[in-house]
């Protein structure tokens, strides 16, 4: 039996791959900060090491004989720059570790957006450690394997896309996305580190080119337990409101980088070589079950006092079909 340890397996696209590997019958182990947490979401036969990046002596546990190591990790919403940084000191005592445990491969998810770092004169601290983190790797005389996605379908129903009855839209995206579900991507992942040799990088995209807008649509019309609107929301306010709060700040860079970054297919070659996604953001929809995560209320007030940018409800504007290009 194959063996793999995953650092942030409970993340909201650590969890769909990390239930892959359990569903190919794979030895699966995790680093988390709560334990009982993990197995509620994985049960009760996953093998948990409680800790985190910062504890060393954890790492050294979670790597004890293991063969492969899969991360999912990411810039915390609420840190700072000189906080610790599991793409950034977190990655340096990964790779230490790792090397005196002898492990074979590590995967590593990054993301397409980071290219944009450096464009059209760009530049987040946040984007910038994601970039240090993809040159460690590459450095690193461990195989390594490095994943580039474009957007999760996850962003939706587990991520900051939906608030209350609304699906939030901030800003304006000036080109589409590659939509991809998490256990798609997941079952690539699998395949990469059943075939790879060396260093490998792949661009992950779905089967779908659409805009947010075009996807929230789809996604609320596919979406059964509760009606959905949109409301679209302004740059400026969430740029405003990153004057004084921490978490829209990041959410401001962010999408500011996801609004603009120029994406294009690209995963030919990864389709050939891990296979083609197949899950269409409609039936991902149709699946997704709530909890969904709640908007800062001051964002949603300032947001709705400007009522004629408010957009329609979805009941009065969705098309007869899915947008697909």
């Amino acid at each position: 039996m194959n063996k793999i340890a995953i650092i942030g397996a409970t993340g909201k696209i650590g969890e769909p791959v990390t239930k892959e590997f359990l569903n190919a019958g794979y030895e699966v182990t995790i680093l988390a900060r709560n334990p009982e947490k993990a197995r509620k979401i994985f049960g009760q036969s996953i093998k948990v090491v409680a800790g985190d990046l910062e504890n060393v002596s954890a790492l050294n546990t979670l790597l004890e004989g293991q063969q492969w190591l899969y991360l999912s990790l990411s810039v915390a919403q609420l840190s700072k720059p000189v906080d610790f940084q599991p793409e950034r000191e977190g990655i340096e005592a990964i790779l230490k570790v790792a090397a005196e445990k002898n492990i074979q491969r590590i995967g590593y998810l990054s993301s397409l957006v980071q290219r944009y770092q450096g464009m059209d004169g760009y530049h987040w601290w946040g984007l910038e450690i994601r970039q240090q983190a993809v040159k460690a790797l590459q450095a690193s005389p461990i195989a390594t394997t490095i994943f580039y996605p474009s957007n999760f379908m996850e962003n939706f129903d587990k991520g900051d896309f939906v608030s209350g009855n609304r699906i939030l839209l901030i800003g304006k995206a000036l080109y589409p996305y590659y939509w991809i579900a998490g256990s798609d991507y997941g079952k690539q992942v699998i395949k990469a580190f059943e075939t790879d040799t060396g260093k490998s990088e792949y661009v992950i995209q779905g089967p779908e080119a659409l805009t947010a807008e075009e996807a929230a649509l789809i996604f609320a019309r596919n979406y059964s337990p509760k009606k959905l609107s949109l409301l679209k929301i302004p740059f400026w306010i969430i740029k405003t409101a990153g004057m004084f709060i921490t978490k829209a700040n990041y959410g401001a860079n962010i999408m500011y980088a996801l609004n603009h970054y120029p994406e294009k297919f690209e995963a030919a070659e990864s389709w050939e070589k891990l296979g083609k996604p197949t899950t269409t953001l409609a039936q991902y929809a149709q699946k997704a079950q709530p909890p969904l995560p709640n908007m800062p209320k001051r964002l949603r007030r300032a947001a709705r006092s400007k009522p004629k940018k408010k957009a329609p409800p979805v009941s009065s504007t969705l098309p007869k079909t899915d947008f697909t290009h």
